[in-house]
């Protein structure tokens, strides 16, 4: 039985358990110490001992936290060092009961997508930066194109240079149209801009010069030096340093740019249904 002075013992045994044992990094040790700490305070006022608390008052102690204006983040770690911590008191014998069984944390807000402002897109897509013409074209192309068609970066990272037998999605600057196979499996025909369609054809230009020596990566729209498909990362990667030299004072990713794709073709249409079949959502609550 845990006496409720014995439970600042047990949680030392346990932060212990943690770093040998878990070897749990110093950093995540302190916030399931502060975390737990909240608990052993909750029992030593109301008297209860930690062996015994139930569902019900860990949920008061839950709604204590909530009516202290604890971030919702906060509280998800709050409940999952407890978790952790009762899970283990009742592996080792310790207890009877896991009061941490059915309690969910409440519903993380969601947050609004961010979105540059115009003025910002137009800054980094007019950008020349020092890199050699064939770096400077692809990376051009691929602002114009994540911005332009408002694609997720894998869908990007997809495209082939034409329609063959093993194509999934590709371009067709002829129609000045994308054609793109998105999550789950769902295809979708978004039109190219000018600009984009501009951006393409100058990359196309230098992309050419290039020997391919990995069949597999022939029809890659977005290649890297080594001839390679370009991944994700690499994307974010280029992405991250380009809106920096450009001077964009919010930090550039793919994501940022499909978003301000959206907002800026609502805030001049205003027409949601549109915006949701480019993007490619299949709820409309999803473009909203």
């Amino acid at each position: 039985m845990i006496d409720e002075t014995e439970a600042a013992d047990y949680l030392h045994l346990y932060l212990t358990y943690c770093q040998t044992i878990k070897r749990l990094a110093q950093r995540t040790l302190e916030i399931y110490a502060i975390n737990l700490q909240l608990l052993v305070d909750f029992c030593m006022e109301k008297s209860l001992k930690i062996d015994k608390i139930t569902s019900q008052q860990i949920r008061s102690c839950l709604a204590r936290l909530r009516y202290a204006n604890y971030a919702i983040s906060s509280i998800h770690l709050t409940i999952s060092s407890w978790r952790e911590f009762f899970a283990w008191l009742f592996r080792f014998g310790h207890s009877d009961l896991d009061p941490c069984l059915g309690i969910r944390a409440p519903r993380m807000p969601k947050r609004l997508p961010k979105a540059l402002l115009v003025k910002d897109a137009i800054q980094l897509a007019e950008f020349i930066s020092e890199d050699n013409d064939w770096l400077e074209k692809r990376d051009s192309a691929i602002v114009e194109v994540l911005y332009g068609c408002g694609l997720r970066v894998s869908e990007l990272c997809s495209l082939d240079t034409r329609q063959h037998k093993k194509a999934k999605a590709w371009i067709d600057l002829q129609q000045s149209l994308v054609f793109v196979n998105g999550k789950g499996g769902k295809d979708r025909i978004v039109p190219i801009g000018s600009f984009a369609v501009k951006a393409l054809i100058a990359w196309l230009k230098v992309r050419s010069q290039k020997t391919f020596t990995k069949p597999e990566h022939e029809f890659a729209l977005f290649i890297g030096q080594r001839f390679t498909r370009l991944t994700p990362q690499s994307i974010w990667q280029r992405l991250k340093r380009r809106s920096k030299l450009a001077g964009v004072t919010t930090p550039v990713h793919p994501h940022i740019l499909r978003h301000s794709f959206a907002s800026h073709l609502l805030q001049s249409s205003q027409d949601i249904r549109a915006v949701q079949e480019l993007l490619g959502h299949s709820s409309i609550s999803t473009t909203q």
